[in-house]
């Protein structure tokens, strides 16, 4: 079916994008505001955030972080961003993640950008508070939630530390300069996404299973 394609492709994705850890230092401690930027800057390389918001792995790109791009060479994987629900299969757009005031995230706090992160709200229609539940109306958490589209992977960001998040949105908001690109709506169902990901279990945070599980070998096993 068109729900198990889905799951397929968008679910491998997510998984790859988590499997890389940050490091900074031996301590993992962050001395500096210039010390965050650059552990954002490494999680934002190795979370392959510019494969689908522009520029590769090469911060030097003319489209890093840019977003999707009318009219370029971006189109050629235009089949990679239709994505099929039970709805009917819609047309998404990666956004310019650069501090644009107008056309990237510069007009949202950085709340809103972690929320977007951790949550996986958009950060348009979530207010700028900080959010401590995931049922709906309790906690901060928005009576009607509106999510991002797949495939950002956010229900794999989850799986990362709040230091790796508060350090992604360092970066974005401070450490990448400002680029002008107005990249049109994705297009989505009615409900934003929320049945889709309640399908899979994506919804609210998630903290990590017990190691090791049925499947996996501990440090002992050997």
């Amino acid at each position: 079916t068109r729900v198990v394609q889905l799951a397929a492709w968008v679910v491998p994705v997510a998984l790859l994008t988590a499997c890389e850890p940050a490091r900074v230092g031996d301590d993992d401690a962050l001395k500096t505001a210039a010390d965050t930027i650059a552990l954002g800057r490494q999680v934002v390389l190795s979370s392959g955030c510019g494969d689908c918001h522009g520029g590769g792995q090469n911060p030097e790109a003319p489209n890093w972080l840019v977003g999707w791009r009318e009219g370029t060479e971006d189109t050629l994987f235009a089949a990679a961003y239709r994505i099929p629900t039970p709805a009917g299969v819609f047309q998404t757009r990666p956004r310019n993640l650069t501090p644009d005031d107008e056309t990237g995230l510069g007009r949202f706090t950085e709340r809103q950008i972690f929320n977007a992160i951790r949550y996986g709200l958009r950060p348009g229609e979530t207010p700028d508070v900080d959010i401590t539940g995931t049922t709906p109306g309790q906690g901060n958490y928005p009576e009607n939630p509106k999510y991002l589209a797949p495939p950002m992977p956010w229900p794999a960001f989850r799986f990362k530390s709040d230091q790796e998040l508060w350090a992604i949105v360092a970066y974005l908001k401070r450490g990448v300069k400002p680029q002008t690109n107005k990249v049109q709506p994705s297009e989505g169902p009615p409900d934003f996404w929320a049945g889709l990901y309640g399908m899979f279990g994506a919804i609210g945070p998630t903290t990590l299973p017990a190691f090791p599980s049925e499947r996996e070998a501990g440090p002992s096993s050997k």
